[in-house]
Parts: structure tokens; sequence; C-alpha cells
């Protein structure tokens, strides 16, 4: 429908509606067309593309091409950036004219959300690799949409692996005047324990949408991981008043949430209960406390699954103050995607090229990166060291690259990447030379 209203109006030649995958590492474009032997889209790398900065900036893109005009806007609800609008115009379009493709890209954001209820088309789009069983159930717990803007505050949920969850899951509800928020880690890291999280997000939801406070909200959570034989989880549950911008937080047995005010990162000491589900070993009822929040801050929630995922001790505090100056939806992005590795995948799973860290010493990591020979020129390996070289920013490290002197595309590679010549050294053996073996750091 928009599509056909935009070809009329406009004589676009083409009109395209591309979605963010779940990692959001890549967007699909889904067709208008009939799909003839099966569903197939084309998924194409963000990092380093147009797209990532028509997502990121959340600004129009547009620009002058030997078939037409091209043009790109965000579609985007309320802070949740679902995906992106493009289209191929005969001339360059005026004031007027992008006004009503922004307008229509506004639109289509409804249209989406509307339509999601009777298809599983965009669902569809949004997944990269077919989920486990267990990843299937969570996504079925999760808000319908990761992010949410009002006036009073922004708020961005993420979670990773994206085809691989099983336990942590997050949820929020706005009420006219209040955000609920919980996030929730039941144990285990299998199919038992997405279960477990369906019996306490179905609790915790019941409770909340009965009139419950959070003491009791966290109360019967606890018993309906008792009375269904699901083991324990461990969550935080938090009540924001947008009128008074009064906070109370529940802590069952979870890491302590950070907050960042002006700058400065520091964890908030809580007092911490039970887990849900241990009530009848440690029975006290579940203790409400203020949160000190103001205007201006910035608060992170967290599972003990994020830092298990890296195998390292990892420096959220350093992570958020790198990241103040983001929009919460990209922050969130950047905390679950600080890899060691980024590939670019084909459409019948093969990978096509990979950049990954093949050194990491204290401050710095060394950056490998490999593409077939039949997808070279593509600009695959570019997109995948981008995406590696944010990862090491956010770590803390500062990426580096070595090559031969006479490696011209590696040394092209480096250069387009933003890398740029520091030193330059010989390797000798056997006190000779090595083949006019100059390298570059």
């Amino acid at each position: 429908m928009v599509a056909e209203n935009l070809r009329q109006r406009f004589e676009a030649t083409k009109v395209s509606f591309l979605i963010v995958d779940l990692t959001g590492k890549a967007v699909a474009r889904l067709s208008t067309a009939p799909a003839e032997g099966g569903r197939e889209a084309e998924r194409i790398p963000m990092f380093g593309s147009v797209y990532e900065e028509v997502i990121r900036t959340q600004r129009l893109y547009q620009e002058a091409t030997g078939h037409g005009h091209r043009v790109i806007m965000p579609v985007t609800n309320r802070g949740d950036a679902i995906g992106l609008l493009e289209l191929l115009l005969p001339a360059d379009p005026g004031e007027n004219v992008l006004d009503a493709v922004g307008e229509a890209a506004h639109l289509l954001a409804y249209i989406v959300i509307a339509n999601g209820r009777f298809t599983d088309l965009y669902t569809w789009g949004k997944r990269s690799k077919p989920p486990t069983l267990a990843a299937e159930i969570q996504y079925q717990l999760l808000p319908p949409s990761l992010s949410c803007e009002a006036a009073q505050f922004t708020l961005s949920g993420n979670l990773e692996p994206s085809e691989d969850l099983s336990g942590d899951t997050f949820d929020y509800t706005l009420d006219r005047d209040t955000l609920h928020v919980s996030v929730t880690d039941p144990m285990g890291h299998d199919i038992d324990a997405a279960l477990a999280a369906t019996v306490l997000v179905s609790a915790l939801r019941g409770a909340r949408r009965a009139g419950a406070g959070l003491a009791e909200q966290a109360h019967r959570a606890d018993q309906a991981l008792i009375d269904h034989g699901h083991g324990h989880a461990t969550g935080q549950l938090l009540r924001i008043n947008l009128h008074t911008g009064h906070a109370q937080l529940v802590n069952a047995g979870h890491p302590w949430p950070l907050r960042m005010r002006e700058g400065i990162v520091e964890v908030i000491p809580c007092k911490v209960d039970h887990p849900f589900g241990l009530s009848e070993l440690t029975p006290h009822p579940y203790r409400v406390q203020d949160l000190d929040l103001r205007p201006g801050d910035r608060l992170l929630m967290f599972t003990d699954g994020m830092l298990e995922r890296h195998g390292e001790k990892v420096d959220l505090p350093a992570l958020l103050e790198r990241t103040r100056g983001l929009h919460p939806r990209e922050t969130a992005m950047a905390l679950v995607c600080s890899g060691h590795a980024w590939p670019a995948v084909g459409r019948n799973g093969r990978i096509l090229a990979v950049a990954c860290t093949f050194f990491r010493g204290v401050q710095y990591e060394d950056v490998a990166v490999y593409t077939v020979p039949d997808r070279r020129r593509h600009r695959l390996g570019l997109a995948c060291v981008t995406a590696l070289c944010a990862d090491i920013t956010t770590r803390g490290r500062t990426p580096s690259w070595n090559c031969s002197l006479h490696n011209r595309p590696s040394g092209l590679l480096a250069c387009t990447s933003g890398f740029r010549l520091v030193r330059e050294y010989v390797h000798y053996a056997v006190s000779s030379p090595v083949l006019h073996g100059w390298l570059s750091a």
C-alpha cells in the first residue's frame, strides 16, 4: 500500500522496506513482490554502510546516482528503530517531497506494528538464523518493542546471542504515570531456563496487571517458581513515578545496577533479598527500597549472563562512560556486541568474510581479516573490520594493523578502515634481510 502510493505520487522507480534484524547488525530487504519458491530476503550488513548511519542518526540520507535520486528514511516509532524506507526517485526531490516521504515512513512504522499481530513476515525478516527452541520461547516473553521513548525517559534493552537465548530476559510497561521495568535471570542455559523464564515473567505480569505493588509482585514470582518446580532466578523490579521521578526497586539476589550521573559511573548498592524460588530456605518478605534517580541520569540493569558470555571481567562502568554520547538504543547494542570477531554471511549461511582479533595485548588488539576470493571488492571485509574496531574501542583498547608494505590490498583496506602508518621495521633472519620484508604497523 505505501509502496504503490509512493510510486504513483512521486514516480518512484524502486521502493523497498528494510527491517533491522534481531542482532542489530544487518537489515533484510523485504520485497513487495510475491515470493516464488519460498521466502527469501536480501540481508545487508549495516556496519560501515549508509543504512547504519540512518539508523544511528535517525536522519534521512539522499544521494544522486546514475539511475536517479536515492532517498533513505528511518522507520521508527517511539524510539524503536524498526527499519528503513528506501526509494529511487527520477529527480532531485524538493523539501515538500522529502517531508511527504518522511510522513510515509512514519505511517509505515504504524503499519508494521499493526500488521505484526497477523503475520510472521516481519518476525521472519528479523531473523538472520533460525533460533533454538529455548530462544523461540523467550522471544514470546519480550516486550513488543525493545526501545521506548517518552517525554520523561528513554528506555532500551537488548539480548545476545539472538539465536541462542536461554533464560535471561527483561520486560517493561508504561502506565499513565508509571514506568515498570524488570530484569530476570533464571538458573541454567537450556530449555529448562526458558520454561522457568515463562513462569517467572508470566507471574510478574499477572501480578503487575492486577495492581500489585513491587513486594507483592516479587512474592508471587517467587511462589510461582516454587509451585511449579522451576528452580530459582535472580531479578530486579523497578518502578518509577513519571510525575515525581520517585523510583523504587526490589533486588532478588541480582547484580547491582550502575548509574551514570554527569559523566561519572558508580554502582548503586542495594539491599539484596533471596532469589525468586528460594523463600522456603530463607523465608522473609521482599524489601522495597528507594532509588536515587535524577533528570539526566543513565541507569544500567543487566544480568550476569552478559559477563559470562565474554569469558572475562568486562569493565561495564568504562563502557558506559564511553558510550554516554550515544542514544540508549545504541548504548545497549554496544554493550551486548563487544565481540572478538565479525563475519559477513551469505544467504546460504556461508561465511564470505571475517575480521577477528588474532593478538590482544594490554593496550592494543591486532586485527586480521579474510574475504573469500569470489567476494572480494564488495566491501565485505571493510564492513567486518569497521564493526570489529568499534568493539575493540568499546573494550578500551586500540585497534592495530600489521602487514607487509608490498601487500597492497591489505594496506589499502587498512587505510580505508581508518588506520594510519605509525612505523616501519625490518625482520632479520641469520643477520640477513628477509626478502625486502619491510613491515608497517
